[in-house]
């Protein structure tokens, strides 16, 4: 573990922390207390986040449907704190990549879809379902549940207890 102290912490980052962050931290909190990992923290960010949005309307609908709740969720831009704070930075996309090197992330930060990926794969970004209809943001979930379940396979060997 890096520097920031007992816990492993890792941040997810999209555009305006208002639907892919947050159902993707959702669903992290969700496989880390499945796999008793009392140690790794979760939190999101978004790169042109207004501070204390609620999550979408949609993105709260369906995470209820999953037995996840976001309704408490307040978006927060992403800044220099938050990337000091990560050990681990997992983005929805390319922007986002960039947006988290510009404030320091480095070798620490990872496109979502590359660091699930099976050895070899490139790696796919998560379409932004802002404005889409149930359906996209049921894909959107279930595209996130399959990620998240294989970041945190890939980290296992890094934070299991």
């Amino acid at each position: 573990m890096t520097g920031s102290g007992t816990t492993y912490n890792v941040l997810f980052v999209c555009t305006g922390n208002t639907c892919r962050s947050p159902l993707a931290e959702a669903l992290a909190r969700g496989e880390i207390d499945r796999r008793g990992w009392t140690h790794v923290a979760v939190g999101s960010a978004g790169i042109a986040a207004v501070p204390n949005l609620p999550a979408s309307d949609e993105a709260v609908k369906v995470a209820k449907r999953h037995d996840l709740d976001i309704s408490g969720h307040a978006s927060r831009p992403l800044t220099e704190g938050l990337v000091d704070w990560a050990d681990l930075i997992l983005v929805m996309g390319p922007s986002h990549r960039l947006a988290a090197e510009d404030l320091g992330a480095g070798e620490k930060c990872a496109l979502l879809g590359k660091f699930a990926a099976p050895e070899g794969e490139a790696g796919v970004a998560v379409p932004d379902p802002f404005g889409g209809d149930a359906e996209t943001y049921e894909e959107t979930l279930l595209e996130l549940r399959d990620l998240v379940s294989r970041a945190m396979d890939r980290l296992a060997p890094i934070v299991a207890p």
